[in-house]
């Protein structure tokens, strides 16, 4: 993203909260620290990713690669405190600890024939100390095993874990490395395939302590001077961020410019990467075709275990519909959730992989069919060479197991035994802090960088850190707020919330302000008893997993969708948590912002969390999601469920109804909206708040911009621009450039090109467009003020054309409101 003349009139606008960072003070020593701190958290969420994934593949000294010389693995036994150090034989160093994770395994090791070793490790909540050289990082773990010859293991827990730096070993201590340092896992729950999971050991469980307070969840990741001179609420200037020294670790000298550009641009491509894959899952689940092809590049592939489709839209297509037609019908599921991506941008920024694991959780109700579908994924990505976008070149499955959902995996399930071989793994763990600059020589940044005071350009580059600090930072608050709620902990999430922040209440409606938060919750639930040592019966899980995250210009705000996988684990049945079994599924649309708080300090906090839920569910864990009928019973248990709720909150109604009719039908089908509750196996509406990521298309069931209650005058003064902070873009802006012939007749001596620049609804197009010669830079050749509607024209003299075929390209800057883009335009120039 370039600082060009259009951004720069965002300095100028008045009310811009970047009219003040004319002051800031921002050098590249204070870039390179903060450059360093979320380096660092990326990279040790990528060893964790990367424990669980190479656990599929029986890559024991890989996964003991991780820990530290004197790392130590302290893995609980359930045998009886599950808080107790006695649970806990430690095992130290890594060699020790490859021997442990063979046996602990045994022939559940993902190598025999017909095993399976499938690890999640998801919802991150990683903290780094204030020296950025150490760091504790939360983690729900689960894994589903299996030996081919009968035997099953499904058990879950969570990692309390510690990192740290090391020298690397030979590097005269220039280079270090994050390692695991304490791998904690507390387990919960375990069982087998069979019977089904419940609690460990038989016993009520404890909370598993947290290394964070609700305010510590939310502190930010770079070490902020926050600009305190501008306390009050609404205020425009509230929170303007300038960047404090950080200790530096290994070489201590300042990165140069050039280097910054490069390392913090490739963490912003990170960014669209992973919301690209993740996209292209939830359009797999609701079978969203058109929008699937959209995301592909014109010769893009899908192969499953080496074999690939034909390249190209067709091909793509008849894979695709081999999951079955456009839409979901009456009682199918076709739900793929994605686990623990890791990505890899390449270093001259225009391919990428991605890396993960995705379980297909597929049927048909109607006819009693389900299947589990367990796959390693290695996508790959590419710029297009035009426009920037990110686009997918290939996606590339390799199966670990299939099973039909009746019979499970115990005996290796329904895939071929003769397996493929793992994809490669993306060791992109390489050392953050090594002076060595790592650009390829041909890297450019896409937009071109205007030539600009440094001053100017620091500036600039501190905006997209915290743009990339702001999308860590987002998935933290998320998944405290996803421990807080499992332990029911109602004045912890209550308090991750903004003072003016609102949270809903399934079937109910929004309550405003931490305070209100808190007591509906406790009125819902009835008071929990708040000391940590308070054992309980049973536990529900809400895995916030697979988040696209939407960041606005600044980095202040931010919009996330993300999965809501529910499950849970009681006392004495395998049944799981009361009222509710096996997995359930629904989705959240939540809006976060970073708020200067009373105090003066700066918080990420949620502005707005809204759940949709369910959206299809399991009676109970043997008969799964497909054996679910509406029978009497589950309609009792559903208005049994929903009496409870709303009987309890009666004396207390929410600032925000769901049945308010302004909602029009955004809320028809769902618990307690105004039409009858749509439950599985009937589908229910689905809704978006962002366009296609390539496309832009507007989803047919789309809401957006902005928060859930914002909209359609049900409370417009919630909406964040309505509170001093920017609404995150939706989607890609596309810029169509097209030469329009001559325009005076016969005239050859100019041609017009005319440009138009889209993004979505709602969405202010305004500022400038440069024309300039060649593809990723180039001489300037004009630039044009875009009209109301997003369009402009350039008249280009014959004179500035060389002879033949002269590729031009058109950059737009973005704005406060909508990304930036970029156009090609092909214009002939005369021959003689």
């Amino acid at each position: 993203m370039r600082v060009s003349i259009g951004s720069l009139l965002l300095v100028l606008q008045a009310g811009s909260p970047w009219a003040v960072v004319a002051q800031s003070s921002v050098t590249t020593d204070s870039l390179t620290g903060n450059l360093a701190r979320l380096e660092a958290v990326r990279e040790i969420k990528n060893i964790q990713r990367t424990f669980a994934q190479l656990a599929s593949y029986g890559r024991f000294k890989e996964m003991a690669s991780l820990f530290a010389d004197i790392g130590v693995l302290r893995w609980g036994q359930g045998k009886g405190d599950i808080l107790a150090e006695s649970d806990v034989t430690p095992v130290l160093g890594p060699a020790a600890i490859e021997t442990w994770l063979r046996n602990e395994a045994g022939k559940m090791d993902g190598i025999s024939p017909g095993s399976m070793n499938a690890m999640i490790n998801e919802m991150p909540l990683v903290t780094l100390a204030s020296d950025g050289r150490s760091a504790k990082g939360r983690w729900h773990c689960l894994r589903f095993m299996g030996d081919g010859a009968g035997q099953t293991r499904i058990e879950g827990g969570i990692f309390e874990n510690q990192y740290r730096l090391q020298h690397v070993p030979g590097t005269g201590g220039h280079e270090e490395r994050w390692k695991i340092s304490v791998l904690r896992y507390y387990p919960m729950y375990t069982g087998n395939y069979r019977d089904g999971w419940k609690n460990v050991g038989g016993k009520s469980l404890p909370v598993i302590p947290y290394h964070y307070t609700p305010d510590e969840a939310g502190t930010p990741i770079l070490q902020l001077a926050s600009n305190e001179s501008h306390h009050h609420h609404h205020h425009h200037h509230d929170g303007m961020l300038k960047l404090k020294r950080a200790p530096q670790h290994g070489n201590d000298s300042a990165l140069a410019e050039e280097e910054l550009v490069y390392r913090i641009s490739q963490l912003n491509e990170e960014d669209e990467v992973r919301n690209l894959v993740h996209s292209a899952g939830y359009y797999v689940d609701r079978r969203m075709w058109p929008d699937v092809l959209d995301l592909f590049a014109s010769n893009g592939t899908i192969a499953v275990d080496g074999q690939s489709s034909a390249p190209g839209r067709a091909g793509i297509q008849s894979v695709l519909e081999r999951m079955g037609p456009a839409g979901l019908s009456r009682g199918i599921l076709n739900d793929h959730p994605i686990y623990q991506t890791t990505v890899e941008v390449s270093s001259d920024g225009l391919t990428a992989l991605a890396r993960g694991l995705e379980i297909g959780m597929v049927g048909d109700s109607n006819a009693k069919t389900a299947e589990w579908q367990f796959c390693t994924f290695r996508h790959q990505l590419a710029r297009d060479p035009d426009t920037g976008i990110w686009k997918i070149a290939s996606l590339n499955y390799t199966r670990l197991m299939f099973a039909d959902y009746r019979v499970g995996w115990a005996n290796g399930g329904t895939t071929p035994s003769k397996s493929t071989p793992p994809p490669d793994f993306l060791f992109s763990i390489l050392n953050i802090s090594s002076p060595i600059p790592r650009r390829d020589p041909n890297w450019q940044p896409f937009y071109r960088e205007g030539v600009h005071p440094t001053a100017v350009l620091l500036d600039d580059l501190q905006r997209r850190l915290l743009r990339s600090a702001a999308f860590d930072e987002t998935e933290h608050i998320s998944s405290a707020y996803g421990f807080y709620i499992d332990d029911i902990k109602c004045a912890q999430f209550a308090q991750l919330h903004a003072a003016n922040g609102f949270k809903s209440s399934p079937g109910i409606g929004w309550y405003r302000t931490p305070n209100r938060i808190e007591k509906a919750c406790t009125q819902r639930y009835g008071i929990r008893n708040d000391s940590t040592s308070a054992l309980r019966s049973s536990v529900p899980f809400h895995w916030r997993i697979q988040p696209v995250i939407l960041v606005s210009h600044d980095g202040r705000s931010t919009t996330l969708r993300t999965r809501n996988l529910q499950t849970g684990t009681g006392l004495n049945s395998t049944s799981g948590f009361s009222g509710l079994a096996g997995f359930n599924g629904g989705m959240y649309h939540d809006q976060f912002v970073l708020e200067t708080t009373h105090t003066g300090k700066t918080r990420r906090k949620i502005w707005c969390l809204t759940i949709d839920e369910f959206y299809w569910s399991s009676g109970n864990w043997v008969s799964g999601w497909a054996g679910v009928n509406r029978t009497t019973t589950l309609i009792k248990r559903d208005l049994m469920v929903s009496k409870r709720q709303n009987g309890s909150m009666a004396d207390f109604p929410p600032d925000v109804s769901v049945k308010d009719p302004h909602f029009g039908n955004r809320y028809a089908g769902f618990m307690g909206g105004p039409t009858p509750t749509v439950s599985w196996p009937n589908i229910l509406t689905m809704w978006w708040n962002y366009r296609n990521p390539v496309s832009g298309r507007v989803p047919e069931t789309y809401w957006g911009p902005g928060c859930v209650p914002c909209r359609n005058g049900v409370r417009p003064e919630w909406a964040l621009p309505e509170n001093g902070f920017e609404e995150p873009p939706t989607g890609p802006t596309i810029v169509t450039a097209m030469v329009t012939p001559g325009v005076q007749g016969n005239d050859m001596s100019s041609t017009t090109v005319s440009v138009s620049v889209g993004s979505g609804p709602e969405e202010g197009v305004w500022g400038y467009v440069e024309l300039r010669r060649g593809d990723r830079s180039g001489n300037l050749m004009g630039e044009a003020l875009l009209d109301n509607d997003g369009f402009a024209t350039f008249s280009v003299p014959a004179g500035d054309l060389k002879v033949g075929k002269n590729r031009l390209a058109v950059y737009f800057a973005g704005n406060d409101r909508v990304k930036p883009g970029r156009g090609i335009v092909v214009v002939d120039g005369a021959s003689g």
